[in-house]
């Protein structure tokens, strides 16, 4: 039965592509391209892709890309806006069939005589030329390790994909048959043969580990012994990403997505409304030791967070939400699990951190950069890289902005990024050792400094006065500003204030000093935390102390007048201090009253500073006898 006709115009239709979520129809029209959306009345995208007649398109779900292949010997990848990404030098043979591998990593192309297998950005991995006529269509084998291709001489063409490579620190594996891979080590030239008994679909090689899917089974190997791999069965064999942290590692296949540890131990398999297995891919799905994160696909903003160990969503399962559509994803590696950070690039090519622990209150979602373009976490430690524009930025130590964000300037390493040519990725980012594949395949090794790794790894431990003479002995502005934020962060002021000084931020020294001054521990804690930016917080610590007007005078401090008030009267005590800074602070500026609150309380009240100062030397020197007698307290029990 015919539903509708979408389009009718004077040219035949060579080749039509589904869109990715089912909705858009991709079609050719002479020398142009046109996406029509099957809702009536919607706006229909129409540009001249080539100089001759489209013969062929694809359109792929997982990477969102299109292909294009034409009369004038060309093929070129597009976004779904139309934006030209790849476009080929002229074969000398009419373009006639591409396709892309199921995971969108690889395409193949046909033309006469000639089947080239290329990269998604565009170059190309292999060609042959098979004495075929013209290639006229090209299918993958849902695995994406075989192709056959439809041959103008009557045959059917089958290829395999191999001579794939995966590179670890100093381990190179290759793929040199379907069943067949050779390690090499490069410190000593020693080569090691993996013999599998079906034909390999995936593999990842990561923390000393190599995890290889075959179409029934999967292997797990350690860089220290490549002779008793660990084995295990599969429920489903097209297995399409495999993904690596320390701990374990995350299978994801037509069915589900499953956590197993490295030897063999079967974890969790988190699940989530509306899950498509088949788009997932690197960008869309990040594992560390204790989460998982997941890319929604039906709203791009939404980010699924789940526990590793029991594929739970985590925390109060509440999801995390962005304002724009979010690109690509990437949890951090090490630390403390409620200190983990998840980063994001959205579609506006923004980057922002924030945190993944989500217990009721709405976590800040904090910029770090604008026009980043790939971004990845260190394994060793928590430093982010990312290709901003014409720059390699490194984030070595991205909490800043939590801590202190005025530093997060002077906690960043750039470098020009112009010899990496137009649209480069990061591949890895192994110890201080970063990949970048550059638009033409190649693939160019930058090494950053090692310091910021020592220094996290001291910090990480408590390692003080190792921290500071590492500093000393480096005398770089970006380690001490990293000291910094990381002793705020973890409350050591007595190094902060070194770090700071090295910094000549003066005023936050001062300001520190001021802190060790305090009387009580619990007034010390809401000042850290102020410092931090953290003014709720702070307020919630003396809040619950017991320290009232502590707390009314923070926000005295900070011009907070409706909450200081508001606290004063909820309490019902020193309102009259509330009001007299409020009466101080106007004439100050020559202003009157105006807020009606204020002028009701006013009215009638007669401001005597010699009482004020009193209760507020009273409520210090109660501050001090408290914490002077639960620290004697402390010391009675230790003797006890």
């Amino acid at each position: 039965m015919l539903r509708s006709t979408l389009a009718q115009q004077g040219t035949p239709v060579y080749s039509v592509a589904w869109g990715p979520d089912s909705e858009k129809v991709l079609y050719t029209a002479g020398k142009q391209l046109i996406i029509k959306p099957l809702q009536p009345n919607a706006k229909v995208l129409q540009w001249k892709a080539h100089d001759g007649i489209i013969l062929k398109v694809d359109w792929n779900s997982v990477n969102d890309l299109i292909l294009s292949a034409g009369e004038d010997c060309k093929y070129k990848v597009w976004d779904s806006y139309g934006r030209l990404l790849y476009n080929s030098q002229p074969h000398e043979h009419p373009i006639t069939s591409v396709a892309w591998a199921p995971d969108g990593e690889l395409f193949a192309v046909g033309s006469f005589h000639t089947l080239r297998l290329c990269d998604k950005t565009g170059w190309s991995y292999a060609l042959e030329k098979p004495n075929t006529g013209s290639i006229f269509n090209i299918a993958w084998s849902v695995d994406g390790t075989q192709i056959a291709g439809a041959c103008g001489n009557g045959h059917v063409v089958f290829a395999h994909v191999v001579e794939q490579r995966w590179e670890w620190k100093n381990f190179q594996v290759t793929l040199t048959k379907r069943r067949t891979m050779q390690v090499r080590n490069v410190l000593n030239d020693a080569v090691d043969l993996l013999e599998f008994r079906d034909r390999v679909i995936k593999a990842s090689l990561n923390y000393a580990h190599l995890v290889v899917s075959t179409s029934l089974q999967c292997y797990v190997f350690s860089t220290k012994n490549w002779n008793t791999p660990l084995i295990f069965d599969l429920k489903e064999g097209t297995v399409s990403l495999i993904l690596q942290a320390e701990r374990h590692f995350l299978l994801v296949d037509g069915s589900g997505i499953y956590l197993y540890s490295y030897e063999g131990r079967f974890i969790s398999s988190p699940k989530f409304p509306g899950m498509r297995t088949d788009i997932l891919n690197v960008q869309t799905v990040s594992l560390s030791n204790d989460t998982i994160a997941i890319k929604d696909k039906a709203d791009e903003k939404i980010i699924f967070l789940f526990e590793a160990s029991t594929g739970k969503p985590l925390g109060d399962g509440k999801l995390l939400c962005h304002e724009s559509e979010i690109l690509e994803i990437a949890l951090d590696q090490k630390g403390l699990t409620n200190d983990r950070k998840i980063a994001f690039i959205d579609k506006n090519r923004d980057l922002y951190i924030t945190s993944v622990k989500r217990f009721g209150k709405e976590e800040q979602i904090i910029k770090l950069g604008t026009m980043v373009h790939t971004l990845a976490w260190s394994d060793t430690c928590n430093i982010l890289c990312g290709l901003q524009d014409t720059r390699f930025t490194v984030w070595y130590y991205p909490n800043t902005v939590y801590v202190d964000r005025d530093i997060l300037p002077k906690t960043l390493y750039e470098r020009d990024a112009s010899e990496f040519s137009k649209n480069p990725h990061i591949v890895s980012f192994v110890g201080n050792q970063v990949t970048i594949r550059r638009a033409d395949g190649s693939l160019v090794h930058i090494s950053i400094s090692p310091y910021p790794a020592i220094l996290h790894e001291y910090v990480s431990s408590s390692k003080w006065e190792d921290a500071v003479r590492l500093c000393r002995f480096v005398k770089e502005q970006t380690m001490w500003a990293c000291l910094a934020a990381m002793a705020v962060a973890n409350r050591d002021m007595t190094t902060a204030e070194i770090a700071y000084a090295a910094i000549g931020e003066i005023d936050k020294v001062q300001y520190i000093n001021s802190i060790k001054d305090l009387p009580s521990k619990e007034s010390k804690m809401a000042h850290i935390l102020m410092f931090s930016g953290n003014i709720q917080e702070a307020e919630i610590v003396l809040l619950q102390a017991g320290l009232v007007y502590q707390a009314i005078q923070i926000n005295i401090d900070l011009y907070n007048w409706e909450r200081a008030l508001e606290l004063a009267v909820k309490y019902k005590t020193h309102v009259d201090t509330v009001l007299a800074y409020r009466q101080k602070f106007l004439e100050t500026f020559g202003k009157q009253e105006t807020n009606k609150r204020y002028l009701q309380y006013a009215e009638g009240l007669q401001v005597d500073w010699e009482k004020i100062k009193a209760k507020i030397e009273e409520e210090i020197t109660k501050e001090r006898e408290r914490s002077s007698s639960s620290q004697s307290s402390k010391n009675i029990g230790l003797m006890h």
